[in-house]
């Protein structure tokens, strides 16, 4: 079977979708896979019609502010336009975003969903991730274990689905790890080192503003 991975991340390198990726192929290996990097792409060499000859077609990006960011958008308007000949190609998702709760992505999901029927493609299944933004500090455990408990299942089944060409509910999954430890560990690890970088302090980011009408 032929699988296309869109990598709709608009970072070059290091992307929490590029990771993700990496820990799907795994359950969908013993098929011919192309991963194309849209942000490394120049779009007018984008290879559209070998895209559209694959049976499968798995988009891999980050929420941005509820929905998609412009650069996959670009390429949804593009593939749209074109309108593939092959009606048969089933479309998965794998949505992450820096929220704990996984079901932030719904709206995006439900914005793919809408895509595959103007396109004129069958909606498989999205797997929508929370907390993405903790995944790197997990990458040495492995899937199914620990905090990559749910994501391990979770893309266990995604795989299963993808081989069989399932449509099946749409997935919402947060690592196994409490919210405060993930309040606490995102804010040591990442906002608060982010703040010093850009010459904040740590009550510059408790600070409310004040808004006036």
């Amino acid at each position: 079977m032929k699988i296309c991975i869109i990598n709709g991340s608009p970072k070059t390198s290091k992307s929490i979708s590029q990771l993700l990726i990496r820990y799907l192929m795994p359950f969908i290996k013993g098929n011919e896979i192309v991963i194309y990097n849209l942000c490394k792409i120049d779009f007018s060499k984008m290879p559209f019609s070998q895209i559209q000859s694959s049976e499968v077609i798995i988009f891999a990006f980050p929420l941005y502010i509820d929905s998609i960011n412009s650069l996959l958008l670009r390429f949804l308007a593009e593939f749209e336009s074109r309108r593939p000949g092959n009606n048969n190609i089933v479309v998965y998702c794998i949505i992450n975003n820096g929220f704990y709760e996984s079901f932030q992505n719904h709206i995006a999901a439900g914005i793919m969903k809408n895509w595959c029927k103007a396109a004129g493609l069958a909606y498989g299944q999205t797997l929508g991730i929370g907390a993405g933004e903790m995944l790197p500090f997990f990458k040495d455990i492995p899937l199914g274990h620990g905090p990559n408990k749910n994501i391990g299942i979770a893309l266990r089944e995604l795989g299963q689905n993808i081989l069989s060409l399932k449509q099946a509910e749409d997935l919402f999954i947060s690592p196994n790890l409490p919210r405060f430890l993930w309040k606490t560990a995102s804010s040591y690890s990442f906002w608060y080192p982010k703040a010093k970088k850009n010459g904040l302090k740590i009550k510059n980011l408790k600070t409310k503003a004040n808004y006036k009408e």
